[in-house]
Order: structure tokens, then sequence, then C-alpha cells
């Protein structure tokens, strides 16, 4: 018969090894996916990059005519991309808990991580989508779809991954979970993600995208590596 103290002692040590998966690995599979595709979409689209929305509606139209396969792979690689995303989110949020973060922060990041993932979804099926044959013989169905394609992998993705950021960010500065240079730096890429915003209003803001989009892509791997799975007794 087990003493009552051995058994007491056992479940503590149990549930301090239940960290999830690493937050590391997450965020690397979630990168080399978003990248794969649009690497990928490019080399079978010989070399042209996915059109800007703010290009001529002929130059759009020629795109996915010529190159559906190209879309449909980017389209692919973006929904495979969201999956990561979102356990990366989940498991974020459940290791803040697990260290001792009662402020919103934690909360925030699991909202901001399951939008960002959600909406980049979105974009990979509208991508597939715009592959269709039937789709591309309407080009104000082509048109309507690649503006709602941008949207959703652009702005309504973007704003909300900083909120995912922000929300590692704050407690991992205050709490000392963090580097202070790692989550200073996520704050300002979260603000930068935030004033991405105005692309909705000003086209030029849409340069916003790809510098909050690329570097929190790589703030995102740091800060898996670097968030501990337990509290130093100091931090505490």
């Amino acid at each position: 018969m087990t003493a009552p103290g051995t058994t007491s002692g056992a479940t503590p040590r149990r549930r301090q090894a239940q960290g999830g998966p690493h937050l590391g690995a997450l965020a690397i599979v979630f990168a080399a996916l978003f990248l794969g595709g649009l690497v990928l979409a490019t080399m079978l689209a010989g070399g042209k990059p996915y059109p800007s929305p703010f290009g001529a509606a002929a130059d759009i139209l020629a795109y996915f005519r010529d190159h559906p396969r190209a879309v449909q792979i980017g389209g692919a690689f973006q929904f495979g991309a969201a999956v990561p995303l979102a356990i990366y989110a989940a498991t974020a949020s459940a290791r803040l808990h697990q260290l001792g973060i009662r402020a919103p922060g934690a909360t925030i990041a699991l909202a901001g991580g399951l939008l960002a993932a959600a909406f980049l979804a979105l974009s990979g099926l509208l991508g597939w989508v715009l592959s269709r044959p039937e789709v591309l013989d309407d080009p104000a169905m082509v048109r309507a779809l690649q503006l709602l394609n941008f949207a959703s992998g652009g702005v309504a993705h973007v704003v909300p991954l900083g909120l995912l950021l922000a929300g590692i960010a704050v407690p991992g500065l205050l709490a000392r979970l963090l580097p202070t240079w790692l989550a200073w730096s996520g704050l300002v890429i979260a603000a930068i993600a935030e004033l991405s915003t105005l692309t909705l209003l000003l086209d030029p803001a849409a340069y916003l995208l790809p510098i909050a989009r690329f570097t929190a892509l790589a703030w995102l791997i740091a800060a898996g590596f670097l968030l501990p799975r337990q509290r130093t007794r100091s931090d505490a």
C-alpha cells in the first residue's frame, strides 16, 4: 500500500511535466508551412509573385488564369499553417497560466492567436476557390474573391497576430519571463501589426503588413524557445 505522502508527492511532478507541445517547434512548423507555400507558389508561377490587389485588373485576372496550380498550392499551405498557429496560441496561453499569470495577457494571446489562425485558414480556402476553373470564367468574381483573400490573409490575420505577440510579451516583460529585449521587440512588432489596420483606409499602409508578418514569425520562434516552463523563485 502506497503511503499518502508518496501519492500526493507524485501528482505535482506529473502536472509539471504536462507542458504541451514545444512552442519553438510549433513556431518553426508554422513559419515553414507559410513561407514554403509562398516559395512553392512563386516557383510554380515561373517566378511571378502573387498579384497585389492594388494592381491592374487585367494583370490580376491573367495571373489566376495562367497559374491556377500555384494558387492552389499556396492556398493549401496557408490553410495548413493555420493549424500549428492555433496550437501555438493555445499552448502559450496555457503555459502563461501555469507560470502564474492571471492578468488578461494570457487570454489576449489565446484570442489573438485563434483569430489569426482562423483568418489565415479562410485566406487559404479562398485561394483554393480562386484556383477553380469555373470561378476563373467570371472576372468580377475573381476580383471580389482576391480582395477577400487579401483582406483575410492580410489585415484580418496580421492584426490579431499582433495581439498574440502582445499577450505574450507584456507578461513576459512584467514577470521577467522573457529577456527584456525580446519582450520590448514583441511590443514594437505588435504595435506595427495594429497600425496595419490603416490598410483598410490608406493603400500605402499595406507596406506595414509584410513588416509585421515576417518579424512576427521570427519573434514567435524566439519566444517559443525562451519562454520557460517553470518560474524560478526569484521571478515568482
